[in-house]
């Protein structure tokens, strides 16, 4: 494993605590989650356009686009489901709590995904050491939301 890759993924998990603090702020600010939400994700949206522009990347045909599979189209609709619920929850569960229960959210679906093999992703199956990873990162979600 690449130490850079590492570094780079825990560095990203850490600003997604961050992006939930800073979208409640403004769902506060505003008052409501679903404008907030919207507003953030604009943001984003101007954003990865003008990277993609200065990047010179084109926009993929239309034959690409409906080629994707059903299963391509979730990230959408998913990352606006998280997005809602954790600015809704965030105040109310905390930052340590909220992450530690999405963490371990992640972790165990991600388990789950690697055995199956699903959305385009290789078999990895279970494992005892994945499975008490799992149970210990539970543990820890315990002792986060109880202490």
């Amino acid at each position: 494993m690449n130490l850079i890759s590492v570094a780079l993924a825990f560095v990203v998990g850490a600003l997604i605590t961050l992006q939930i603090g800073s979208n409640a702020r403004l769902k506060e600010a505003i008052g409501q989650p679903l404008p907030a939400v919207i507003i953030s994700s604009a943001l984003g949206l101007v954003l990865l356009t003008g990277a993609m522009l200065m990047a010179r990347s084109p926009w993929p045909s239309l034959d690409k686009l409906t080629a994707a599979p059903t299963s391509a189209w979730l990230g959408g609709v998913l990352g606006a489901i998280y997005a809602v619920v954790t600015i809704i929850l965030a105040r109310r569960l905390g930052a340590a709590t909220l992450m530690a229960l999405v963490i371990a959210g992640q972790l165990i679906c991600s388990v789950v995904v690697d055995h199956v093999g699903i959305i385009g992703f290789d078999v990895r199956r279970l494992t005892v050491g994945r499975g008490v990873g799992c149970a210990l990162l539970l543990g820890g979600l315990f002792l986060v939301w109880r202490y």
